[in-house]
């Protein structure tokens, strides 16, 4: 594809690099931009800008906020003795959209994968059992994908929280194996949710 113009070229090569944006994509994108007014054209280039510098991880979950605590966990509506431990942000905005969980979160920021180098300690276990020390949480919940690393990722942490007299639970396996929850459907997920069954009963099967 050859460009009349480097700067649309280099813009095109820039949306290009977004996840499932190909070329072609990433070139409607340019022109559509161009014929944008300029006001709408600078608003959009300020958002971009503010996706780095004024958003932040809560501090208490790690989800994506805007405040030092979200609004999730600063909700007194919310179930706080009740936690879903989620692979990441897209996790939760999956599971919120189904209107059924009424509790907190936690956001491990990944997965277990020896294959990529990532062990327990790049993720935010250690804080999700840190929170058991309170006395104050009643239930886990495992919302993790249903792969060989949501699997053995929920294992580890099935290992780490045995000392404490808190429920296990997983989501019911509505999710077909090998499929990742921010593409479920929200009836399925939701009904998930709800049905969800004691984890270690998994391990039995």
């Amino acid at each position: 594809m050859e460009f009349s113009s480097k700067i649309i070229e280099q813009a095109v090569d820039a949306f290009a690099q977004l996840p499932g944006v190909g070329k072609k994509t990433a070139l409607r994108f340019v022109l559509h931009i161009i014929k944008q007014e300029k006001l709408e054209v600078d608003k959009l280039g300020l958002l971009i800008a503010r996706l780095k510098t004024d958003l932040k991880f809560c501090s208490h979950c790690y989800n994506i906020s805007e405040n030092l605590i979200c609004e999730i966990c600063t909700n007194p509506l919310r179930d706080a003795s009740l936690i879903c431990v989620v692979q990441d942000y897209r996790d939760i905005l999956a599971i919120e959209k189904t209107g059924l969980y009424k509790g907190h979160y936690h956001v491990l920021g990944g997965l277990i994968s020896p294959m990529e180098g990532i062990g327990p300690s790049n993720l935010n276990i250690e804080s999700l059992i840190e929170k058991l020390k309170s006395n104050t949480i009643t239930e886990i919940i495992l919302a993790l994908n249903a792969t060989m690393e949501g699997e053995t990722t929920s294992f580890y942490i099935f290992r780490k929280i045995a000392p404490y007299s808190v429920k296990l639970s997983a989501i019911a396996r509505g999710i077909a194996v090998g499929d990742e929850l921010e593409y479920a459907d929200e009836v399925t997920l939701g009904r998930s949710i709800t049905n969800r069954i004691p984890f270690d009963s998994l391990l039995k099967k």
